[in-house]
């Protein structure tokens, strides 16, 4: 049967003061004085966050990106339909690295840079120094289309991500490059220049490898660029 609260008998401590902080002073503690001295003089472990962003000597070994490559385009290929659906996945994940490595860029860059505000500046910045600081090496080449205004390509003969993978007969048609792909067109986005970019390989008896970066640009870019003429 529910009673009022009133009607409640008065909870007492169990405890009497005197008691109780004798009690609170008998309890072990797990912080022994040499266990204070060790967390005092043990140096702090340190992380990535604590590296000097102005580092530029390379921080990863090609025979680990290798690995880690391979691994992300066997992730890649599970609950895939197809080829193109795979090539959106892996440039899905190399927009992602675009946009940091752009933030980077920046961040190191940031006291002689200068803003590209025109489409031939800033894929020169991309074929020249975006490539090198994420790849090794700047890209092989920059070239115009002499058939459609809004459309660019960098070419790269010997691409780091296809150099260690091996493709099934079946796949023949993929290009694990779609990668480099992604991290192109997030630099073009973060950098108010809205682009397609897609990976196209032309194999040739000299570069077996070589692929071509398709750049076709939003037409707001184009029409900002006749302007600026």
């Amino acid at each position: 049967m529910l009673q009022n609260r009133s009607s409640y008998p008065s909870q007492q401590s169990a405890i009497a003061p005197s008691q109780a902080s004798s009690s609170e002073k008998s309890i072990p503690t797990s912080l022994t004085p040499s266990a204070i001295r060790a967390s005092i003089t043990t140096p702090r472990k340190v992380t990535i966050y604590d590296r000097n962003l102005n580092r530029r000597a390379p921080e990863l070994s090609l025979a680990s990106f290798a690995f880690l490559f391979s691994e992300l385009v066997q992730y890649s290929q599970k609950n895939v339909k197809g080829i193109q659906e795979m090539e959106t996945k892996l440039s899905d994940y190399g927009y992602h690295v675009g946009q940091r490595v752009l933030e980077l860029a920046v961040i190191r860059e940031i006291k002689t840079a200068k803003r590209e505000t025109r489409v031939l500046g800033l894929l020169q910045f991309i074929n020249t120094g975006i490539w090198k600081s994420v790849f090794g090496k700047p890209a092989d080449a920059l070239e115009k289309s002499k058939d459609q205004e809004d459309e660019y390509m960098i070419i790269d003969n010997d691409p780091i991500v296809n150099k260690y993978i091996s493709v099934p007969k079946e796949m023949s048609q993929l290009n694990c490059a779609a990668f480099q792909a992604g991290i192109v067109e997030a630099v073009m986005d973060g950098c108010q220049f809205p682009a397609r970019v897609t990976a196209h390989s032309v194999p040739t008896d000299l570069f077996p490898l070589k692929t071509v970066f398709l750049v076709k640009l939003d037409p707001v870019v184009v029409e900002r660029e006749r302007y600026m003429r």
